[in-house]
């Protein structure tokens, strides 16, 4: 190779990593600013991903339909590449990984000795309990048994999917399995849950970011949840709430209600009690793509009281009513209100009439009669 074609080959090389680390900045920016960490934050994760400082991560599979999963791998700012390989190091995942069988267990036991203390073990999938938890078994060991071993040796845990957070699906009654959520089993141990059928893949993504940025986990809610996505009820940011502050409910799937996206909360939408972001944190970077909006009522999925035990058509108390918080029943025929909205109305309704009447006095004269004067004699 002569000198000119060295130098261009230098000069191609280098633009091409200067134009990757504009990619992974891009990437990780973005990611950021979709889970509320600052610019800042973000920069400290490019900085410690270039000196290879990524958080070894152990996923763990169990009683689910690795639905999880299957949301994480549609995420596209960062893409799952740039997540697995340049903001974390994905050691062991049964659904992702190349090797199986003993090269797999032994790669999980190495990276166990390896990065005890540091690695982040993440949980997917209910751990059933009942008969010593022989309902679930990886290599001989009981799902049970593995999850304290890997958990046990982990800097965070963290709880992925509904299942994983409180038992979702496999521990609706009557449970047969015994089945249980990660912190459940993990008594006493920090785990960070984020519940969802399936879960958002940001949350993750923002737990995760601020892990690498920081060293710390976000702040949480007494259910371990992270309050960036899930201080906040579905209600509080429904595009249809004008209508539930209005009065106009849909009666039926596919009236012209519904059709003209009226509120779904007579229908049975768990919104009002759904602490989630799905509302400003739609799935697959496709706009509109959540429960509520294709149209049906959200299901609580993120909520152990209401998951898989709560009929789909039932509807919830309004858990933190926000102004204004009178509102026309759902049975009412003619969106009749109740006496303390008509009161409040009446109030209203009072004032702006008293408004309107001072008004008139001043702009047509002392007692509002056609042609006076508005001097004083």
């Amino acid at each position: 190779m002569g000198r000119a074609e060295l130098e261009n080959w230098r000069e191609t090389a280098e633009s091409g990593n200067q134009l990757q680390r504009r990619d992974f900045i891009k990437a990780v920016t973005m990611a950021a600013a979709a889970v509320g960490l600052s610019s800042a934050a973000a920069m400290k994760v490019v900085e410690a991903a270039s000196k290879g400082l990524k958080p070894s991560v152990i996923w763990l599979h169990f009683q689910e339909c690795t639905g999880c999963t299957e949301s994480l791998l549609r995420t596209s700012h960062p893409a799952l590449s740039t997540l697995i390989l340049d903001l974390v190091s994905l050691d062991y995942h049964e659904t992702l990984s190349a090797a199986a069988g003993h090269q797999a267990e032994e790669n999980l036991l190495a990276t166990m000795e390896a990065h005890e203390g540091a690695y982040v073990c993440i949980v997917e999938g209910a751990i059933p309990t009942k008969d010593d938890g022989i309902y679930c078994k990886i290599a001989g060991k009981t799902a049970l048994s593995l999850v304290k071993e890997v958990a046990d040796r982990a800097g965070a845990v963290i709880a992925i999917g509904s299942c994983a957070s409180f038992g979702g699906i496999p521990a609706a009654d009557p449970n047969p399995t015994g089945a249980k959520g990660a912190p459940q089993v993990l008594e006493g141990k920090t785990v960070v849950t984020i519940p969802g059928c399936p879960a958002n893949p940001y949350n993750l993504l923002g737990t995760v970011l601020q892990f690498v940025a920081l060293g710390t986990l976000p702040a949480l809610d007494e259910k371990g949840r992270p309050k960036f996505a899930y201080g906040r009820t579905i209600h509080e940011h429904c595009p249809r709430r004008a209508h539930f502050d209005a009065g106009r409910f849909a009666q039926e799937f596919g009236d012209e209600g519904h059709r003209q996206g009226y509120c779904l909360y007579k229908l049975g939408c768990k919104g009002p009690a759904t602490h989630a972001n799905c509302s400003t944190q739609h799935f697959g970077e496709v706009p509109g793509a959540w429960p509520i909006g294709i149209g049906h009522p959200c299901v609580g999925c993120t909520e152990q009281s209401l998951a898989f035990r709560v009929p789909i058509h039932t509807t919830v108390d309004i858990e933190r009513p926000m102004p204004p918080d009178t509102y026309p029943p759902i049975s009412a025929d003619q969106g009749s209100v109740s006496a303390v909205a008509s009161g409040v109305a009446g109030l209203v309704g009072g004032g702006l009439i008293g408004a309107g009447w001072a008004a008139s006095k001043k702009l047509g004269g002392g007692d509002g009669a056609e042609g006076s004067s508005d001097k004083e004699e």
